[in-house]
Protein backbone atom coordinates (compact mmCIF):
# COMPACT_ATOMS: atom_id res chain seq x y z
CA UNK A 1 0.00 0.00 0.00
CA UNK A 2 1.36 3.64 -1.04
CA UNK A 3 1.11 6.63 0.82
CA UNK A 4 -1.34 7.69 -2.14
CA UNK A 5 -3.55 4.68 -1.01
CA UNK A 6 -3.11 5.57 2.69
CA UNK A 7 -4.89 8.47 4.68
CA UNK A 8 -2.23 10.66 6.89
CA UNK A 9 -5.03 9.68 9.73
CA UNK A 10 -4.91 5.91 8.54
CA UNK A 11 -1.44 5.72 8.74
CA UNK A 12 -1.28 7.10 12.29
CA UNK A 13 -3.65 4.58 13.51
CA UNK A 14 -1.47 2.02 11.95
CA UNK A 15 1.17 3.20 13.59
CA UNK A 16 0.24 2.34 16.95
CA UNK A 17 2.61 3.94 19.91
CA UNK A 18 5.90 4.62 17.66
CA UNK A 19 6.57 8.43 17.22
CA UNK A 20 4.91 10.09 14.06
CA UNK A 21 7.83 10.64 12.40
CA UNK A 22 8.63 7.56 12.05
CA UNK A 23 5.48 6.24 10.91
CA UNK A 24 4.76 8.90 8.37
CA UNK A 25 8.22 7.90 7.22
CA UNK A 26 8.17 4.00 7.01
CA UNK A 27 4.67 3.21 5.65
CA UNK A 28 4.35 -1.05 6.68
CA UNK A 29 2.79 -1.99 3.37
CA UNK A 30 4.48 0.85 0.87
CA UNK A 31 6.00 -0.77 -2.00
CA UNK A 32 9.99 -1.14 -0.69
CA UNK A 33 11.20 0.85 -3.66
CA UNK A 34 8.86 4.06 -3.48
CA UNK A 35 7.71 2.51 -7.26
CA UNK A 36 5.49 -0.11 -7.91
CA UNK A 37 6.36 -3.21 -7.19
CA UNK A 38 6.98 -5.62 -10.58
CA UNK A 39 3.72 -6.48 -12.88
CA UNK A 40 3.28 -10.12 -11.53
CA UNK A 41 1.48 -10.72 -14.70
CA UNK A 42 5.22 -10.69 -15.93
CA UNK A 43 5.89 -13.91 -13.92
CA UNK A 44 3.21 -16.45 -14.12
CA UNK A 45 0.38 -14.91 -12.20
CA UNK A 46 -1.84 -12.65 -13.56
CA UNK A 47 -1.62 -8.77 -12.45
CA UNK A 48 -5.36 -8.60 -11.29
CA UNK A 49 -4.98 -11.78 -8.92
CA UNK A 50 -5.15 -10.99 -5.26
CA UNK A 51 -2.24 -13.91 -3.70
CA UNK A 52 -3.31 -14.49 -0.08
CA UNK A 53 -2.20 -18.16 -0.32
CA UNK A 54 1.36 -18.63 0.24
CA UNK A 55 1.77 -16.72 3.70
CA UNK A 56 3.96 -13.98 2.11
CA UNK A 57 4.75 -10.09 3.31
CA UNK A 58 2.24 -8.35 0.52
CA UNK A 59 5.89 -5.79 0.20
CA UNK A 60 8.64 -6.60 -0.29
CA UNK A 61 12.30 -5.30 1.71
CA UNK A 62 12.96 -1.99 3.02
CA UNK A 63 14.62 0.34 0.64
CA UNK A 64 17.89 0.37 2.41
CA UNK A 65 18.02 -3.31 2.21
CA UNK A 66 17.24 -3.50 -1.51
CA UNK A 67 20.20 -0.39 -1.78
CA UNK A 68 22.56 -3.41 0.17
CA UNK A 69 21.28 -5.98 -2.17
CA UNK A 70 21.69 -3.82 -5.14
CA UNK A 71 25.35 -2.67 -4.31
CA UNK A 72 26.66 -6.41 -3.93
CA UNK A 73 24.94 -7.71 -6.82
CA UNK A 74 27.11 -6.35 -9.04
CA UNK A 75 29.76 -8.23 -7.43
CA UNK A 76 27.71 -11.48 -8.09
CA UNK A 77 30.28 -13.24 -9.61
CA UNK A 78 32.68 -13.80 -6.37
CA UNK A 79 31.49 -16.09 -3.57
CA UNK A 80 32.06 -14.04 -0.61
CA UNK A 81 32.13 -16.95 1.60
CA UNK A 82 33.84 -14.41 4.59
CA UNK A 83 30.63 -12.08 4.62
CA UNK A 84 28.36 -15.47 5.71
CA UNK A 85 30.96 -16.58 7.98
CA UNK A 86 31.02 -13.06 9.56
CA UNK A 87 27.24 -12.81 9.39
CA UNK A 88 26.33 -16.09 10.80
CA UNK A 89 28.76 -14.90 14.19
CA UNK A 90 26.30 -11.65 14.10
CA UNK A 91 23.06 -13.51 14.31
CA UNK A 92 24.39 -15.78 17.15
CA UNK A 93 25.38 -12.65 19.33
CA UNK A 94 22.27 -11.03 18.08
CA UNK A 95 20.52 -13.87 19.58
CA UNK A 96 22.95 -14.09 23.07
CA UNK A 97 23.99 -17.44 21.67
CA UNK A 98 28.61 -18.12 21.73
CA UNK A 99 29.66 -19.06 18.17
CA UNK A 100 28.54 -22.24 16.53
CA UNK A 101 25.47 -22.30 17.57
CA UNK A 102 23.44 -21.24 14.13
CA UNK A 103 23.74 -21.70 10.86
CA UNK A 104 22.60 -19.83 7.98
CA UNK A 105 20.32 -21.77 5.40
CA UNK A 106 18.38 -20.62 2.22
CA UNK A 107 15.00 -20.41 3.49
CA UNK A 108 13.74 -22.46 7.14
CA UNK A 109 12.83 -25.43 5.52
CA UNK A 110 16.08 -26.95 5.17
CA UNK A 111 17.20 -26.81 8.47
CA UNK A 112 13.64 -28.39 9.05
CA UNK A 113 14.20 -31.18 6.48
CA UNK A 114 17.67 -31.88 8.01
CA UNK A 115 16.41 -31.87 11.82
CA UNK A 116 13.96 -34.45 10.82
CA UNK A 117 16.52 -36.48 9.20
CA UNK A 118 19.26 -36.29 11.74
CA UNK A 119 16.77 -37.22 14.55
CA UNK A 120 14.23 -39.75 13.10
CA UNK A 121 14.40 -42.87 11.33
CA UNK A 122 13.06 -46.63 11.67
CA UNK A 123 13.53 -46.67 15.42
CA UNK A 124 12.52 -43.05 16.65
CA UNK A 125 9.55 -41.45 15.55
CA UNK A 126 8.44 -37.98 14.48
CA UNK A 127 5.42 -36.39 16.87
CA UNK A 128 3.45 -33.47 15.68
CA UNK A 129 0.50 -31.41 15.98
CA UNK A 130 -2.50 -31.94 13.27
CA UNK A 131 -2.84 -29.82 11.38
CA UNK A 132 0.57 -28.41 11.23
CA UNK A 133 3.13 -27.81 8.62
CA UNK A 134 3.61 -30.89 6.99
CA UNK A 135 7.67 -30.72 5.54
CA UNK A 136 8.82 -32.59 8.58
CA UNK A 137 6.22 -35.17 8.05
CA UNK A 138 7.39 -35.90 4.51
CA UNK A 139 11.13 -35.66 5.45
CA UNK A 140 10.72 -38.31 7.99
CA UNK A 141 8.23 -40.40 5.75
CA UNK A 142 10.95 -40.31 3.65
CA UNK A 143 13.44 -41.81 6.38
CA UNK A 144 11.30 -44.62 7.60
CA UNK A 145 10.49 -43.01 10.64
CA UNK A 146 6.70 -43.25 11.78
CA UNK A 147 4.75 -39.91 12.26
CA UNK A 148 2.64 -39.44 15.06
CA UNK A 149 -0.01 -36.43 14.23
CA UNK A 150 -1.56 -35.52 17.42
CA UNK A 151 -5.08 -33.60 16.88
CA UNK A 152 -5.19 -30.04 18.20
CA UNK A 153 -7.46 -29.26 21.03
CA UNK A 154 -10.55 -27.54 20.27
CA UNK A 155 -9.70 -24.50 21.07
CA UNK A 156 -6.91 -24.77 18.25
CA UNK A 157 -3.75 -25.65 20.94
CA UNK A 158 -1.42 -28.05 21.14
CA UNK A 159 -2.21 -31.22 23.06
CA UNK A 160 1.45 -31.35 24.87
CA UNK A 161 0.73 -33.83 27.00
CA UNK A 162 -0.80 -36.48 24.37
CA UNK A 163 2.51 -35.65 21.76
CA UNK A 164 4.97 -36.50 24.62
CA UNK A 165 2.58 -39.56 25.64
CA UNK A 166 2.23 -40.26 21.80
CA UNK A 167 5.61 -42.54 21.74
CA UNK A 168 8.29 -43.40 24.44
CA UNK A 169 10.84 -43.92 21.62
CA UNK A 170 10.00 -40.31 19.57
CA UNK A 171 13.35 -39.14 17.89
CA UNK A 172 12.06 -35.50 17.49
CA UNK A 173 8.94 -33.28 18.56
CA UNK A 174 7.87 -30.47 16.03
CA UNK A 175 6.28 -27.58 17.61
CA UNK A 176 5.59 -25.02 15.41
CA UNK A 177 4.86 -21.62 17.32
CA UNK A 178 2.78 -20.00 16.08
CA UNK A 179 1.08 -22.67 14.73
CA UNK A 180 0.88 -22.95 10.74
CA UNK A 181 -1.64 -22.87 9.68
CA UNK A 182 -4.07 -22.04 12.46
CA UNK A 183 -1.73 -19.07 13.76
CA UNK A 184 -2.39 -20.00 17.36
CA UNK A 185 0.59 -19.53 19.38
CA UNK A 186 2.15 -22.21 21.87
CA UNK A 187 2.77 -20.99 25.06
CA UNK A 188 6.36 -21.25 26.26
CA UNK A 189 4.95 -23.47 29.69
CA UNK A 190 4.38 -26.07 27.43
CA UNK A 191 7.18 -26.00 25.75
CA UNK A 192 9.28 -25.89 28.39
CA UNK A 193 7.08 -28.89 29.84
CA UNK A 194 8.07 -30.70 26.73
CA UNK A 195 11.59 -30.30 27.05
CA UNK A 196 11.42 -31.58 30.79
CA UNK A 197 9.34 -34.31 30.05
CA UNK A 198 10.03 -35.42 26.65
CA UNK A 199 11.79 -39.11 25.50
CA UNK A 200 14.85 -39.37 26.74
CA UNK A 201 17.22 -38.72 23.96
CA UNK A 202 14.51 -37.07 21.88
CA UNK A 203 15.07 -34.09 20.17
CA UNK A 204 12.55 -30.66 20.15
CA UNK A 205 12.14 -29.02 17.30
CA UNK A 206 10.43 -25.22 17.35
CA UNK A 207 10.11 -23.49 14.63
CA UNK A 208 9.37 -20.32 14.73
CA UNK A 209 8.94 -18.76 11.66
CA UNK A 210 5.91 -16.42 12.07
CA UNK A 211 6.93 -15.71 15.40
CA UNK A 212 7.52 -11.69 14.70
CA UNK A 213 3.57 -11.38 14.39
CA UNK A 214 2.88 -12.57 17.26
CA UNK A 215 3.58 -12.05 20.95
CA UNK A 216 4.48 -15.48 21.31
CA UNK A 217 7.56 -16.03 23.48
CA UNK A 218 10.76 -17.31 21.91
CA UNK A 219 12.67 -20.19 23.03
CA UNK A 220 15.72 -19.26 21.89
CA UNK A 221 17.45 -18.23 25.38
CA UNK A 222 16.65 -22.17 25.64
CA UNK A 223 19.40 -22.77 23.63
CA UNK A 224 22.02 -20.63 24.91
CA UNK A 225 21.35 -23.23 28.03
CA UNK A 226 22.06 -25.96 26.08
CA UNK A 227 18.75 -27.76 26.05
CA UNK A 228 17.63 -30.71 23.55
CA UNK A 229 16.37 -27.96 21.52
CA UNK A 230 16.62 -26.59 17.60
CA UNK A 231 14.91 -23.44 16.58
CA UNK A 232 14.31 -22.20 13.21
CA UNK A 233 13.90 -19.07 11.96
CA UNK A 234 13.12 -17.44 8.59
CA UNK A 235 13.19 -14.69 6.97
CA UNK A 236 10.24 -15.24 4.38
CA UNK A 237 7.38 -13.96 5.92
CA UNK A 238 7.38 -10.54 8.10
CA UNK A 239 10.94 -9.73 6.56
CA UNK A 240 9.29 -10.36 2.99
CA UNK A 241 12.91 -12.39 1.65
CA UNK A 242 10.58 -15.61 0.52
CA UNK A 243 12.02 -15.29 -3.17
CA UNK A 244 15.00 -14.22 -1.78
CA UNK A 245 15.47 -16.75 0.71
CA UNK A 246 17.04 -16.60 4.05
CA UNK A 247 16.72 -18.64 7.16
CA UNK A 248 18.94 -20.14 9.83
CA UNK A 249 19.04 -22.92 12.58
CA UNK A 250 20.07 -22.06 16.02
CA UNK A 251 21.33 -25.36 18.10
CA UNK A 252 24.17 -26.62 21.10
CA UNK A 253 27.17 -27.56 18.83
CA UNK A 254 26.34 -30.96 18.83
CA UNK A 255 23.36 -31.19 17.39
CA UNK A 256 23.91 -28.81 14.83
CA UNK A 257 27.02 -30.98 14.13
CA UNK A 258 23.85 -33.62 13.05
CA UNK A 259 22.21 -31.35 10.37
CA UNK A 260 25.82 -30.26 9.15
CA UNK A 261 25.98 -33.88 8.06
CA UNK A 262 22.94 -32.87 5.14
CA UNK A 263 25.46 -30.34 4.13
CA UNK A 264 24.91 -26.33 3.74
CA UNK A 265 25.31 -24.58 0.45
CA UNK A 266 26.82 -21.42 -0.41
CA UNK A 267 24.31 -18.28 0.73
CA UNK A 268 23.34 -15.62 -1.93
CA UNK A 269 25.79 -12.81 -0.80
CA UNK A 270 22.81 -10.55 -2.01
CA UNK A 271 19.91 -12.45 0.04
CA UNK A 272 22.90 -12.09 2.99
CA UNK A 273 23.02 -8.13 2.99
CA UNK A 274 19.46 -7.79 2.92
CA UNK A 275 18.78 -9.74 5.66
CA UNK A 276 21.56 -7.77 7.58
CA UNK A 277 20.14 -4.51 6.74
CA UNK A 278 16.65 -5.55 7.96
CA UNK A 279 17.76 -7.48 11.03
CA UNK A 280 19.16 -4.42 12.44
CA UNK A 281 16.17 -2.35 11.34
CA UNK A 282 15.28 -1.29 14.88
CA UNK A 283 11.67 -0.04 13.90
CA UNK A 284 10.68 -2.75 10.86
CA UNK A 285 9.53 -5.81 13.04
CA UNK A 286 7.45 -3.14 15.33
CA UNK A 287 5.48 -1.68 11.95
CA UNK A 288 5.09 -4.37 9.97
CA UNK A 289 3.24 -6.37 13.22
CA UNK A 290 0.70 -3.36 13.52
CA UNK A 291 0.14 -3.38 10.52
CA UNK A 292 -0.65 -6.85 9.94
CA UNK A 293 -2.30 -6.87 13.01
CA UNK A 294 -4.73 -4.36 11.96
CA UNK A 295 -5.62 -5.97 8.65
CA UNK A 296 -5.95 -9.26 10.47
CA UNK A 297 -8.53 -7.97 12.97
CA UNK A 298 -10.46 -6.23 10.56
CA UNK A 299 -11.02 -9.08 8.73
CA UNK A 300 -12.26 -11.30 12.06
CA UNK A 301 -14.53 -8.78 12.20
CA UNK A 302 -15.87 -8.70 9.28
CA UNK A 303 -15.96 -13.16 9.35
CA UNK A 304 -17.56 -12.59 12.90
CA UNK A 305 -20.61 -10.40 11.84
CA UNK A 306 -21.36 -13.08 8.73
CA UNK A 307 -21.62 -15.67 11.37
CA UNK A 308 -18.28 -17.46 10.22
CA UNK A 309 -15.86 -19.32 12.70
CA UNK A 310 -11.90 -19.12 12.62
CA UNK A 311 -8.86 -20.15 14.23
CA UNK A 312 -7.57 -17.25 17.08
CA UNK A 313 -4.52 -16.12 14.84
CA UNK A 314 -1.74 -14.14 15.97
CA UNK A 315 0.38 -14.42 12.26
CA UNK A 316 -0.20 -13.54 9.00
CA UNK A 317 -2.71 -16.23 8.07
CA UNK A 318 -5.46 -17.91 9.85
CA UNK A 319 -7.91 -20.78 8.88
CA UNK A 320 -11.78 -20.01 8.52
CA UNK A 321 -14.57 -22.75 8.00
CA UNK A 322 -15.83 -22.20 4.78
CA UNK A 323 -18.73 -24.71 5.22
CA UNK A 324 -18.00 -26.46 2.15
CA UNK A 325 -15.34 -28.52 1.22
CA UNK A 326 -12.08 -26.43 1.25
CA UNK A 327 -10.94 -27.32 -2.28
CA UNK A 328 -14.07 -25.88 -3.78
CA UNK A 329 -14.06 -22.79 -1.88
CA UNK A 330 -10.51 -22.24 -3.17
CA UNK A 331 -11.92 -22.79 -6.97
CA UNK A 332 -14.75 -20.21 -5.94
CA UNK A 333 -12.42 -17.67 -4.53
CA UNK A 334 -10.22 -18.26 -7.75
CA UNK A 335 -12.96 -17.40 -9.94
CA UNK A 336 -13.85 -13.81 -8.18
CA UNK A 337 -9.40 -13.40 -8.74
CA UNK A 338 -8.84 -14.13 -5.21
CA UNK A 339 -6.54 -16.81 -4.68
CA UNK A 340 -6.43 -18.38 -0.90
CA UNK A 341 -4.51 -21.31 0.51
CA UNK A 342 -5.32 -24.57 1.19
CA UNK A 343 -6.68 -27.08 3.40
CA UNK A 344 -5.28 -29.73 5.98
CA UNK A 345 -7.04 -33.41 5.73
CA UNK A 346 -7.77 -33.46 9.25
CA UNK A 347 -10.28 -29.72 8.83
CA UNK A 348 -11.25 -30.33 5.12
CA UNK A 349 -13.50 -27.61 5.43
CA UNK A 350 -11.06 -24.90 6.85
CA UNK A 351 -9.39 -23.08 4.18
CA UNK A 352 -6.38 -21.43 5.17
CA UNK A 353 -5.97 -17.57 4.24
CA UNK A 354 -2.70 -15.03 4.65
CA UNK A 355 -3.01 -11.71 5.35
CA UNK A 356 -2.37 -9.48 3.03
CA UNK A 357 -2.58 -5.31 2.82
CA UNK A 358 -5.78 -3.70 3.86
CA UNK A 359 -6.94 -3.60 0.47
CA UNK A 360 -6.28 -6.97 -0.57
CA UNK A 361 -8.40 -8.00 2.82
CA UNK A 362 -11.08 -5.85 1.16
CA UNK A 363 -10.80 -7.66 -1.95
CA UNK A 364 -11.13 -10.94 0.22
CA UNK A 365 -14.09 -9.94 1.77
CA UNK A 366 -15.91 -8.33 -0.85
CA UNK A 367 -15.56 -12.03 -2.75
CA UNK A 368 -16.09 -13.85 0.70
CA UNK A 369 -19.95 -12.48 0.44
CA UNK A 370 -20.27 -13.10 -3.14
CA UNK A 371 -18.55 -17.34 -2.81
CA UNK A 372 -20.90 -17.79 -0.62
CA UNK A 373 -23.73 -17.13 -2.47
CA UNK A 374 -23.35 -19.18 -4.68
CA UNK A 375 -25.31 -22.30 -5.04
CA UNK A 376 -24.09 -25.85 -3.98
CA UNK A 377 -24.50 -27.02 -7.80
CA UNK A 378 -22.77 -23.83 -9.15
CA UNK A 379 -19.55 -24.68 -6.22
CA UNK A 380 -19.41 -28.51 -7.34
CA UNK A 381 -19.04 -27.57 -11.33
CA UNK A 382 -16.75 -24.95 -10.80
CA UNK A 383 -13.07 -25.22 -11.74
CA UNK A 384 -9.73 -23.43 -10.24
CA UNK A 385 -9.05 -21.39 -13.07
CA UNK A 386 -5.24 -21.14 -12.43
CA UNK A 387 -4.58 -25.10 -11.70
CA UNK A 388 -0.85 -23.35 -11.63
CA UNK A 389 -1.57 -21.83 -8.48
CA UNK A 390 -3.71 -24.66 -6.82
CA UNK A 391 -1.70 -25.95 -3.86
CA UNK A 392 1.37 -24.28 -5.34
CA UNK A 393 2.35 -22.54 -1.93
CA UNK A 394 2.99 -25.38 -0.09
CA UNK A 395 3.97 -23.28 2.65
Amino acid sequence: MSMSALSRRRFIQLSGALPVSVALARPAFAAASGAALPNPGLMDVPANLVLINGNEYPSGPTPAALKALNAVAANGNRYYMAETTKFTGELAAYHGLKPGYATIYAGSSEPLRFTTMAFTGPAKSLVTADPTFESAWRAADAMGAKVHKVPLKADFSYDVKAMVAADPNAGLIYICNPNNPTGAIVKRSDIEWVLENKPKGAVVLVDEAYIHFSDAESVIDLVAKDKDLVVIRTFSKIYSMGGLRFGYALARPDLMEKLLHYGVNSMATTAIQCAKTMLFDKDLVLLRKKANADARDMTFEFLSKQGYAFSPSQANHFLVDMKRDGRLAAASFANKSVIIGRSWASMPTWSRVSVGSMKEMESFQTAFVDVMKDPAGKVNAMAHPYPHLEDAFRC
